[in-house]
């Protein structure tokens, strides 16, 4: 039996219509129109509308009627539903780290700042920038000294983004256009430089002004980019002669090397040398005072003994005897005793026995106190007795 024959004797309802087909009709498909109709008819009646409830066999004009404001409803709900996604899709966050540019149309309109952010879709154009990255760029080119020396110069850019409008629009290439300001800024530098300072201790002051010199050029083409700092990783020679600078650098090396030796030592040198020659000096001047002063004072002896020779000559030459004696003998180990009587002089060893005492003492390594001080003057003066006891029996 086919699928739409109806079955149990003509009592089965048609599936499509949920009534029962009257007999002898023909029971082909439901008429979509008219399935289409029922269903406009309850959207109006949960819209609140007076929509069309009658049967399958009302009249043409009235489906039609139906049909054109079912139409128009729906077209209005698409519409209401569309405007809905569209406005929502407006709806759009800003990052605290970012800015965002927009376009209307393809022209700027403004740079909108962190937050919720609401522009109307298909209008506007936003892009969103990070302004708080730091990003970096490294470059590494061969460049030609003053000194017409060739150098390889490494070094890395480190750089975020100030202005993202001039960053979005000005410049169509804004990271390629900071390769070149880069190779021309540091070409610049270097060609105003010497290879011994780009290669030793000149790379800070060289790191400094290809920073100074690449932000002019970012200014002036409106990039939008700040640098934050410029780094110098490496500069040597170009690799075929590098054997030949690392040679000339140990030799600049071992150069300042023996300056530092040779300048330590003069540190240590010439103070001493000038401590030494004030010292002579100070010598000098101490030795000339002490002449000039003695001088001053034999001179002025000398007057006032005039003086007083002038009063009582023979005094004054005997005193002069005595002092001048006392002078010479002072300094003499031997000890001359004039004897009465007589012309005979004697002498006594005392140079000797202070000799031998001393040896004793150094023997004894014993300090001579004042005891044996007086025990060798007694000895002494016994000895002078018994001689001059001797003399006088001989003379006899």
């Amino acid at each position: 039996m086919a699928w739409n024959e109806p079955g149990n004797n003509g009592k089965d309802q048609d599936p499509w219509g949920g009534q029962q087909r009257p007999k002898g009709k023909n029971q082909g498909p439901p008429d979509l129109d008219e399935v289409f109709g029922q269903l406009l008819n309850k959207l109006n009646g949960l819209l609140g509308g007076s929509g069309n409830r009658g049967t399958p066999d009302s009249s043409n004009n009235s489906g039609a009627n139906g049909m054109f404001q079912s139409s128009r409803l729906m077209l209005i709900i698409l519409l209401l539903v569309a405007t809905v996604f569209w406005a929502l899709a407006g709806f759009y966050t800003v990052d605290q780290q970012e800015r965002s540019v927009v376009l209307r149309l393809g022209k700027y309109l403004e740079t909108v700042q962190p937050g919720l952010q609401w522009n109307p879709p298909l209008l506007d154009n936003v892009t969103k920038i990070n302004v708080t990255k730091v990003r970096t760029h490294d470059h590494r080119a061969l460049m030609l000294t003053e000194d017409e020396n060739i150098v390889e110069v490494a070094l890395s850019v480190q750089y975020v983004v100030s202005d993202p409008k001039n960053f979005l629009l000005e410049v169509r290439e804004p990271e390629n256009s900071l390769i070149d300001t880069t190779e021309s800024a540091l070409r610049h530098v270097v060609g105003g430089s010497e290879m011994h300072s780009v290669l030793t201790e000149g790379r800070a002051l060289l790191a400094q002004n290809v920073q100074i010199r690449l932000q002019e050029y970012l200014n002036n083409y409106n990039i939008g980019l700040q640098i934050s700092k410029v780094n110098i990783e490496n500069t040597q020679a170009p690799s075929q002669v590098q054997d030949a600078f690392d040679d000339v650098i140990k030799a600049r090396e071992d150069e300042q090397r023996v300056k530092n030796e040779a300048q330590s030592y003069a540190n240590g040198i010439v103070p001493e040398a000038r401590g030494h020659a004030q010292r002579v000096l100070e010598e000098a001047n101490a030795y000339r005072e002490e002449v000039v002063a003695r001088a001053e004072g034999e001179a002025n002896r000398f007057i006032k003994l005039f003086n007083e020779y002038s009063k009582a000559p023979e005094v004054t030459r005997e005193r002069l005897y005595l002092v001048a004696m006392e002078d010479v003998l002072a300094n003499s180990a031997k000890v001359l005793v004039d004897i009465d009587g007589g012309n005979n002089m004697m002498v006594l060893p005392l140079d000797q026995i202070m000799q031998n005492q001393r040896q004793r003492q150094s023997d004894l390594n014993d300090s001579i106190d004042g005891s044996e001080i007086s025990r060798i003057a007694d000895q002494v003066m016994e000895e002078l007795r018994q001689r001059q006891n001797r003399v006088t029996r001989e003379g006899r």
